[in-house]
């Protein structure tokens, strides 16, 4: 009978674990490497969290009053819609961090919030959204215009539940004529839609 180590093709090692511990590391490596590429489907798994019955398939009255398929649908029809909407919210900025654009969503909401805020706080928050977005050093860095930036400046040191607006309207003609678009084409909001599509006609 033939050793089957010496027939031709078939290459054996003493200990199989050998084998599996040579790539290993290499494989760690790579699968290291890979990570970023995987934020698509880390959305996806943070969608399926917010939305238990896509998971498991059951259909569950109180789920689908968290988020249904005409909600959604609606979404596409203006930003402003999808802005209404706590869960659009956070499905947009996903998007946007994908893009490395999240301080966009970030800003506009923060300024939100600024509107709703007491006289006595207004100095302290003004300050707070300046420096975390419209500084020219700020680490979430918006995209406005220099003349924006500088009067935005003056604004704040007497500030108003005005002093934003400006570069508030910037960012969102920005986000809606650019990322909008695109996010209404992108898979985390087409994957969205069409799963809660197929879960509605379960």
């Amino acid at each position: 009978m033939p050793r089957l180590d010496k027939m031709p093709g078939v290459f054996f090692s003493a200990n199989p674990k050998e084998l599996k511990g040579t790539g290993h590391s290499l494989l760690d490596n790579k699968t290291q490497k890979k990570r970023p590429k995987t934020f698509g489907m880390d959305v996806k798994a943070y969608l399926r969290s917010m939305i238990p019955h896509l998971e498991s398939g059951m259909k569950s009255a109180k789920s689908k009053d968290i988020l249904s398929a005409d909600e959604v649908i609606q979404w596409s029809q203006s930003l402003e819609k999808l802005l209404a909407n706590q869960t659009g919210q956070d499905v947009f900025g996903n998007f946007l961090k994908s893009e490395f654009s999240e301080e966009n969503i970030e800003f506009w909401l923060a300024c939100e919030d600024y509107k709703k805020t007491e006289s006595e706080l207004l100095h302290y928050k003004a300050e707070k959204i300046y420096k975390a977005f419209v500084h020219s050093d700020a680490a979430k860095q918006i995209n406005i215009d220099f003349h924006t930036r500088e009067s935005t400046a003056k604004k704040i040191k007497a500030p108003t539940r005005t002093c934003f607006d400006e570069a508030q309207k910037i960012i969102y003609t920005l986000m809606e004529k650019d990322s909008y678009p695109r996010f209404l084409k992108s898979n985390i909001y087409l994957n969205l839609l069409n799963d809660l599509q197929a879960n509605s006609l379960k």
